[in-house]
């Protein structure tokens, strides 16, 4: 490990943009898993004469998967290794894509659902944990908004093969009565779901193509193993430099969970918590899930609505390019703090829209204007923090708390938004969402630090001195 090659001198970008692009397929499978049943809510309510309450279950089951997957990853990746947990998560998604497209009762869409869900909990979890301990401190914000980045791109892609689908169904002359009419033509919502296999298959490959983390491996005393990939990654000098940094970080590898609960670690929990209940309580799922059943009520029809789905899922993923560039020369906090301002307002305006009938073309405006500020700010901020913020030797579980807390604020939210809406009406459930981003605003402006710039060993030292 002393002797340094000349070849050693420099990192390979290559290298890392490889181990960064395949994890950040996680993140793909992610986005199209969880946009994907947007386009198929009402041909499901229809086909299985669903209630609200059950259109609420099943637009929300795969998040009970994703709250148990959350749960186990961070442990089962403290363990065994970043790489097989998301190994699994592949197959899980795979597994689930089938078992939604061939289904002959809600209760098999619904198990399959679930299944699904572990694997999105399990991807959400050790994905961006997987890039921000491969990445350089001056570029890891960036490559981490790319996993943020790739769930928008998944979940474009469920929008835009939803739409595709739906109008190859409408228009086909093909006509029999075998598995192929019905998946592809009068029962289109299985070809949505199945379309995930594709993806599911390549992420899996491709995840054997890559190493494990290296700070895993330098956790669990595999110290060559994990100095080499730094050396590819950074070049010999820095990696010695993370090496011996890594390893004053992890002398207490065998710490118990409980540790996050002192002094410093402490307030770093409350900051991924806040991040991960606030995030959801943006409202931006219930447009990702429900946003059809949303411009139906804006007086669109559903195949216009599909239509508008597809341009707001395009402004997302402009505006998440746009945070991705910005986000390590402007820093963390001036993206979420000044973003969620402008996500409150957003949601005031569309709240009054709905309230006082102003519908039609307005209401996409808006949801334009609300989307492209979620993704310039908490969207894209919330995975680069919560991969950062915690110490290496318990960073894995850590994550699957506050990623826990996520999809279960998710859950909720998508559970009840049918039926809450029929109660209170669209408005009113805008202006709840917009009380809520007040208050994140607010929260974050106190307690979130600035992390630009600094190493992973830089930032649990910052939590330790708040102790």
């Amino acid at each position: 490990m002393d002797k340094v090659q000349p070849s050693q001198l420099k990192g390979s970008i290559f290298f890392l943009a490889l181990v960064c692009f395949v994890a950040s397929l996680g993140g793909i499978l992610f986005g199209f898993d969880t946009a994907v049943i947007s386009g198929t809510i009402s041909m499901v309510e229809t086909q299985f004469d669903l209630s609200k309450l059950q259109v609420g279950w099943f637009g929300s089951s795969a998040l009970v998967g994703a709250i148990v997957g959350s749960l186990v990853a961070g442990t089962f990746g403290d363990r065994y290794g970043r790489k097989p947990i998301l190994i699994i998560s592949s197959l899980l998604f795979f597994v689930s894509a089938l078992g939604s497209a061939i289904p002959q009762s809600f209760t098999l869409l619904i198990i399959a659902r679930l299944v699904g869900g572990l694997g999105i909990g399990m991807a959400s979890v050790l994905a961006p944990l997987f890039i921000s301990e491969f990445s350089p401190p001056k570029v890891r914000g960036r490559l981490v908004a790319l996993y943020q980045m790739s769930i928008v791109i998944g979940i474009l892609l469920a929008y835009f093969s939803n739409w595709l689908l739906l109008g190859f169904s409408q228009t086909s002359t093909y006509s029999t009565t075998g598995i192929i009419y019905q998946v592809m033509i009068s029962e289109v919502w299985r070809a949505m779901f199945g379309a995930e296999m594709i993806l599911a298959i390549l992420f899996f490959f491709l995840l054997l193509m890559i190493p494990e983390s290296p700070r895993w491996l330098i956790k669990e005393g595999f110290k060559e193993k994990g100095f080499n990939i730094l050396t590819k990654i950074s070049g010999a000098q820095t990696a010695k430099e993370e090496l011996s940094a890594i390893l004053n970080s992890v002398v207490e590898k065998q710490a118990k969970l409980g540790e996050l609960l002192k002094p410093g670690y402490r307030l770093a929990l409350m900051v991924g918590l806040s991040l991960s209940i606030f995030g959801q309580f943006t409202g931006v799922n219930i447009v990702v899930y429900y946003g059809p059943d949303i411009l139906g009520g804006a007086g669109y029809d559903f195949d216009n609505a599909l239509m508008f789905q597809v341009t707001i899922g395009l402004i997302n993923l402009i505006f998440t390019g746009l945070a991705l560039w910005k986000i390590d020369s402007w820093g963390r906090r001036p993206l979420l703090i000044g973003g969620m301002a402008v996500v409150c307002a957003s949601l005031l305006v569309i709240g009054a829209l709905f309230a006082t009938d102003t519908l039609g073309i307005w209401i996409v405006v808006m949801l334009c204007v609300y989307m492209a500020s979620l993704a310039f700010s908490i969207n894209a901020v919330i995975w680069v923090l919560l991969g950062e913020i915690y110490p290496t030797h318990l960073r894995g579980r850590a994550m699957s708390i506050a990623t826990f807390a996520n999809w279960a604020t998710n859950f909720v939210t998508a559970f009840i938004f049918p039926w809450f809406v029929t109660q209170i009406g669209m408005g009113s459930g805008f202006f709840v969402f917009a009380g809520f981003c007040f208050v994140a605003t607010i929260f974050f402006h106190k307690f979130v630090p600035e992390t630009k710039g600094k190493s992973l060993e830089e930032i649990e030292q910052y939590w330790k001195s708040k102790g």
